[in-house]
């Protein structure tokens, strides 16, 4: 089954490069990026040595429930272009050796048996896995060594 990979929105994202407070309500830290462990969730790939870039709490759920988890994540500093909706691996899921891929339900609850780690090489194959219990809405990835949230993954109907 086909998959299709998501980044930020653009106005959420413009929104916290303009200075508007992330999830705890805090400004987003400002820092200056190394290139390389640095994944914009907006473009999604690595923002570049030298530039500046923002570190901020974000929540990828819309509502407070129990498995709306809130973590750290990167974004660019500055305008980037976002990472078109694509069935390709995006670049930040090509510069770790593996991730962790969780199901959720279309009530955004964890599907559980879902969560596996994974390598970039069997990421689609196990994505495909999971989308075939009819109750998976959605696919996280997130970093197998920070849990860090990286982007959502979609059916291709």
């Amino acid at each position: 089954m086909p998959v299709m990979f998501h980044a930020l929105p653009t106005f959420d994202v413009r929104n916290l490069q303009a200075g508007h407070p992330d999830f705890y309500g805090q400004p987003a830290e400002r820092t200056t990026s190394s290139g390389s462990g640095t994944p914009c969730r907006h473009c999604l790939s690595n923002t570049p040595a030298g530039e500046t870039m923002l570190i901020l709490s974000y929540r990828p759920f819309e509502n407070d429930q129990p498995y709306a988890e809130v973590g750290p994540i990167f974004l660019c500093g500055e305008n980037c272009k976002r990472f078109e909706d694509s069935a390709g691996l995006p670049p930040i899921l090509q510069t770790s050796p593996e991730y962790l891929v969780k199901g959720y339900c279309a009530d955004d609850r964890i599907a559980y048996g879902t969560g596996e780690i994974v390598s970039p090489n069997d990421l689609t194959a196990t994505c495909d896995a999971i989308f075939a219990d009819n109750k998976v809405a959605y696919i996280h990835v997130r970093s197998a060594r920070n849990n860090c949230y990286m982007c959502k993954i979609t059916r291709i109907l």
